[in-house]
């Protein structure tokens, strides 16, 4: 593991980052680092630390002993964890389990990050966190699980549509597609909205720094479509967006294994009401991490 392993310094708070080699993993890590050299983050990758492993989890945990433990590991191939619902279960939903465990024994403030998967998306407007969830998919039902782990004390961050710079993600996948020829198809009717992952780790530091207790929903302004969004990923790199054609999803050839929610949208109400001033639109982080990706 990455980071500070030995006694915080008076005055930090040492944070460890599980999945801290993913796309959201890495920002977090970026972000304690940056947050007023205030933090020892020890950054945890998926191959330094198994959470669904429970022995390697309590080791981690006790032996670090960290003030807070920001949970971004899980196992997120949606169509994947269909056909394979146990694995899905053991690492996001169990290995939260170990995670709350380890983290009760030492005293650590626990983040969970969570998703829109947890919601059914037919309620016709955006879920604001009193919403009751109802996941469709096998990857919904698991990270819903894993919000069950926790105890109440701890944070809980929905987030949706993550992209940015690093690890695999939808803008990454549409601007290798735009490099070829012939016309790109991406669904016309799935709405949510996009969150830009350092922007979302800028503001788990936040939540985390202040230990505020409760579920959160993060996300960048602005709805959008997936059709839409692709045609402003090609527009913002010079392509043509006009190579973009509607779908419908149950159109897809092939069908995709895992049902999405139709309508994801997640109402940042939790931010709001606590006088948190919420995350800038999206269309301004799109356009950054274009050109960071294609500069």
């Amino acid at each position: 593991m990455g980071g500070h392993a030995g006694r915080t310094r008076p005055g930090r708070v040492r944070v460890l980052v599980t999945g801290a080699g993913g796309q959201l993993g890495r920002e977090l890590v970026a972000a304690f680092e940056a947050a007023g050299g205030r933090h020892d983050v020890v950054a945890a990758t998926r191959r330094q630390l198994d959470v669904a492993d429970r022995d390697q989890v309590l080791g981690a945990i006790c032996t670090l002993a960290p003030d807070a433990v920001v949970h971004a590991a899980a196992w997120t191939a949606v169509d994947a964890c269909e056909g394979d619902p146990d694995r899905a279960l053991a690492v996001n939903a169990l290995g939260t389990r170990w995670v709350a465990d380890g983290a009760r024994r030492v005293g650590a403030h626990v983040c969970y990050v969570s998703t829109d998967y947890v919601f059914d998306g037919r309620k016709g407007a955006p879920y604001h966190e009193w919403d009751d969830p109802n996941p469709q998919s096998v990857y919904g039902r698991s990270k819903l699980g894993g919000e069950r782990e926790l105890d109440p004390g701890s944070t809980v961050v929905r987030t949706s549509w993550v992209f940015g710079v690093h690890g695999a993600n939808v803008v990454k996948a549409i601007l290798a597609l735009a490099e070829g020829d012939g016309a790109l198809r991406f669904v016309h009717d799935q709405r949510g909205r996009p969150t830009e992952a350092a922007d979302l780790a800028g503001m788990v530091v936040r939540l985390v720094t202040a230990r505020l207790p409760g579920t959160f929903h993060v996300t960048n302004g602005g709805d959008t479509t997936w059709y839409e969004l692709a045609r402003d990923v090609l527009r913002l790199a010079g392509h043509d967006p006009g190579r973009v054609e509607p779908v419908a999803t149950a159109d897809l050839d092939p069908p995709r294994p895992a049902p999405r929610p139709p309508d994801s949208r997640l109402d940042g109400a939790a931010l709001r009401l606590a006088g948190i001033d919420p995350l800038p639109d999206h269309r301004h982080a799109l356009a950054r991490v274009v050109t960071a990706l294609t500069s």
